[in-house]
């Protein structure tokens, strides 16, 4: 049971980062499916590294180009998957009128103008939120906004359909159990508790609004979700995370 977890683990981490796993993990839709549950500790383990990269070069680095060092990292180690959701979905719902639309726009694999200024505001507001916070309460911040986003992207698997008939999400279709959930919440839950409790309330409770109004949209606008919707609720909600922090911290 054991070697099976871990095999849905590593399944999760090959599909959203760059990391190397071991070759005897095999793949299948049906396991991947499974993995929806260690999406959060994939951000745990994503957020940890920028943390230390973060650490790391602020011995020799001004803390501006520490975050940008920490920043650069996250996406390299992700290959910038949830960016490029982010500026897919901003593309689609900002230059599609109907479903089809959107969902064409979204598909095409060239970025427009939307998309461009999106993934341009949020790098920027991430970078900004950041260097707001004491050096002491970075590598914090990552770590818990890097958790917490992902277990918030895994929360549409369960309350939303997937409204494609293919597509980088498909094997995701399939809506996570109430006891998955549960794992996933609890993973999000344990870098929380190295925050202070009313900085990781206002940080949570930010990120949940980001992640309810953008379920709402994606709803109305195209009955579902998509991969690049479960990208974009990563994105938004990780920044809203940090500006919940700051509210508390200012």
């Amino acid at each position: 049971m054991f070697r099976r977890e871990l095999a849905y683990f590593f399944g999760a981490l090959r599909f959203f980062t760059r990391l190397p796993v071991p070759a005897w993990v095999g793949h299948s839709s049906e396991a991947l499916d499974r993995s929806t549950r260690y999406f959060p500790a994939v951000g745990l383990l994503v957020g940890a590294i920028a943390a230390l990269v973060f650490v790391l070069t602020s011995c020799v680095l001004p803390m501006t180009l520490a975050v940008l060092a920490a920043m650069a990292s996250s996406l390299y180690l992700t290959g910038a998957f949830h960016e490029d959701g982010w500026s897919d979905m901003v593309d689609g719902f900002g230059g599609g009128w109907e479903k089809a639309q959107i969902l064409a726009i979204m598909k095409d694999s060239r970025i427009g103008s939307f998309g461009a200024i999106a993934l341009v505001m949020l790098l920027l507001a991430r970078f900004c939120a950041l260097i707001e916070f004491e050096w002491q309460e970075i590598p914090l911040a990552l770590l818990a906004g890097h958790t917490l986003s992902r277990f918030a992207a895994t929360t549409l698997l369960r309350g939303l359909d997937y409204v494609r008939d293919e597509g980088k999400a498909k094997p995701l279709a399939t809506r996570i159990g109430w006891g998955e959930l549960g794992i996933a919440g609890l993973t999000a839950l344990l870098p929380l508790l190295l925050l202070p409790p009313l900085e990781a309330l206002l940080g949570g409770v930010f990120a949940a609004l980001a992640t309810l109004w953008l379920a709402r949209l994606f709803r109305r606008q195209i009955g579902g979700y998509t991969g690049d919707c479960l990208g974009a609720t990563q994105q938004c909600s990780e920044l809203a995370f940090y500006c919940g922090l700051l509210c508390s911290f200012s």
